[in-house]
């Protein structure tokens, strides 16, 4: 038996928009070709920025982007990226593939992109190369309306008001590509270098400290230990493959139902390791002034063929979009600590929300689920008990269903289904903890494919996208819904008693 009850009435928390978060870095072909082309391009842009992508990013309201990276943040020196375009500075990216980074794309335009789209940028500054002084700088370039060298170094710069910025990175991975710190050397380097991380003015910045992955659970103790009252936030980052192991990644597209089993598997392991990195910083924050921030997350799988191994450029299929609908609704259900997280990431690279080729482009899976998902940001998570079956595969066994419930708006409740079972649908009762509450009607769409591995490609763009759904039946509890295999449905419920 499979059945969801929902508790109107009772609100868990409020879904935080900042959970459907992205991240850009400077990795492939995510900026240049996927986010900028340059005010020369035959490809449609706004001052550089291309515009079909910006337009496709508007539509899913994207909250925040976190830039320039990853493991590029801390080789980053932000000056060597403003000011006249033909005099910055080339340098190598040493991080991914050793290719010429021309720094075209800058803080100016960074901040030009996230106006475009109407979203918060989070900017994560350089603790592994850079100095105290530099990351200083940068604040006070970025956000000081007064006399400076550096406020006028941006106005000549072209930018006269300074901008808005409220999230600021102290560093990336700073237990590995971001130094190789021991978590207690970090502690002090943390609480050194956010001293200088100033709010001028009206501006306030919203410090966020390196911190653990995966089931690193000591970095977040001593962390939230030795530092924890001089942060806002601390990061996770968590990836989800096909084996055990970080390193066991396999192909994109070609898997079989084994390695499609075991990867979701692994994508709900975010359960666990949320529970256990906030069990330990409620311990020091019970009070949960200090958010976790998943800011690098989603499905690392093998480079696609003939491509550059250092790209991550990957195709995306019907198992990517489960992923995302899984972590996303394991996000909402813990949104009382959990106030931002970023897919890695926004363009091709890794899990990407799109994919370009030239002037082309074209919506991954995973775009779909952050479009039909939009509905639960800045929403209230409603109560609710899902009970389900095991999708069970050679010994091993999984919850077949994945669940968030949200309402935002008077008589409309909106709810996220998944289900995990790779070929047989599952049916499922929906019911309402008071006999008052009456459905007039369900909107629903879905999202599935007739294989697992389907994708969309630049000659099949559209293979795999929602279409409306109706096999919901209402009565007198609630609903009946009939949920195809590997799906993710969103169903919309309009009620009388709202």
């Amino acid at each position: 038996m499979n059945r969801l009850i929902i508790d109107a009435d009772r609100k868990r928390g409020k879904i935080n928009r900042n959970i459907y978060g992205h991240f850009a870095e400077h990795l492939g072909r995510c900026i240049y070709e996927g986010l900028w082309v340059g005010e020369e391009s035959p490809i449609p842009n706004i001052r550089g920025i291309r515009s079909d992508v910006v337009e496709a990013l508007r539509k899913i309201k994207v909250p925040v982007l976190r830039w320039p990276g990853g493991c590029f943040a801390d080789h980053y020196h932000w000056q060597d990226g403003i000011g006249p375009r033909t005099q910055r500075k080339k340098i190598v990216n040493s991080c991914w593939g050793g290719v010429t980074e021309n720094n075209h794309f800058g803080t100016h335009e960074f901040m030009d992109l996230c106006a475009q789209l109407n979203t918060e940028p989070y900017i994560c500054g350089n603790v592994g190369s850079g100095s105290v002084h530099e990351m200083e700088q940068w604040i006070e370039y970025m956000t000081f309306d007064g006399e400076s060298p550096l406020a006028n170094l941006r106005k000549e710069n072209g930018r006269e008001k300074p901008w808005e910025l409220k999230y600021f990175g102290v560093g990336n991975e700073n237990w590995g590509c971001g130094g190789n710190m021991r978590p207690e050397y970090y502690a002090d380097v943390y609480r050194r270098y956010q001293t200088y991380v100033k709010s001028y003015g009206d501006n306030e910045i919203f410090k966020i400290a390196s911190g653990s992955h995966d089931d690193d659970y000591y970095w977040t103790e001593v962390l939230m230990e030795r530092a924890g009252r001089y942060m806002d936030g601390l990061s996770l980052h968590y990836y989800t493959v096909t084996g055990a192991s970080w390193k066991d990644k396999g192909p994109a597209t070609e898997f079989g139902l084994d390695e499609y089993f075991c990867t979701l598997k692994n994508a709900l392991e975010m359960e666990e390791l949320l529970r256990k990195h906030s069990a330990i910083m409620d311990k020091y924050d019970p009070e949960k002034r200090v958010a976790l921030i998943v800011d690098e997350w989603g499905a690392w799988h093998q480079v696609e063929p003939n491509t550059n191994p250092r790209f991550l450029y990957q195709q995306n299929t019907l198992r990517d979009a489960l992923i995302a609908g899984i972590s996303l609704n394991i996000f909402n259900s813990h949104c009382d600590r959990v106030q931002m997280a970023n897919i890695a990431q926004i363009v091709n690279v890794l899990q990407a929300l799109i994919l370009t080729r030239g002037e082309e482009m074209i919506l991954t899976p995973t775009y779909h689920v952050f479009d039909l998902y939009q509905v639960h940001q800045d929403a209230d998570l409603l109560d609710f008990q899902l009970e389900c079956t095991d999708y069970e595969l050679k010994g091993e066994k999984i919850p077949v269903l994945s669940a968030s419930v949200s309402k935002k708006e008077a008589g409309r409740i909106n709810v996220t289904l998944c289900n995990l079972h790779a070929m047989e649908v599952v049916n499922l009762e929906c019911l309402f903890n008071r006999d008052e509450l009456k459905l007039k009607k369900v909107e629903g769409l879905v999202l599935t494919a007739n294989a697992v591995n389907a994708f969309n490609s630049f000659a099949e763009k559209d293979k795999v996208m929602p279409v409306a759904f109706n096999d919901v039946k209402i009565n007198e509890k609630g609903f009946t819904v009939t949920l195809p295999s590997a799906s993710v449905l969103r169903l919309s419920l309009v009620c009388a008693d709202q």
